[in-house]
């Protein structure tokens, strides 16, 4: 990559994103993107309340994405049994091939960009 300012840095992230609309089944909003991010990023377990703390954005906010999540098998949410106020967010094998194929996207994007 020649060049290193901020329009190369868009082409790059463009072209993974390209790369990733074409792999992929469903297309994700940024902010369900980066849901997925945290969840399979960060240790767990991790909750509702604590993905919006996260995030910086309101708990419902967190619920409707986690719903477009879930419906696409890339999340499952289940109830804390210890405290039933919690709900609890884990992967799924779904979710970790959607990833495994977006860091593929990437990682091709990186080296066609070098």
């Amino acid at each position: 990559m020649a060049e290193r300012g901020p329009l190369a840095v868009i082409g790059f992230f463009r072209a993974a994103m390209e790369a990733t609309v074409r792999r992929s089944r469903g297309d994700l909003t940024a902010r369900q993107l980066a849901v997925l991010l945290t969840v399979y990023s960060g240790g767990g377990p991790h909750t509702v309340r604590g993905l919006a703390a996260e995030l910086g954005v309101a708990k419902p906010v967190i619920t409707r994405a986690l719903s477009a999540l879930e419906r696409g098998e890339l999340i499952r949410r289940r109830r804390d049994e210890t405290d039933r106020r919690n709900v609890l967010v884990q992967r799924t094998v779904k979710g970790s091939v959607f990833l495994n194929d977006l860091a593929e996207a990437i990682k091709d994007a990186w080296a066609a960009a070098l």
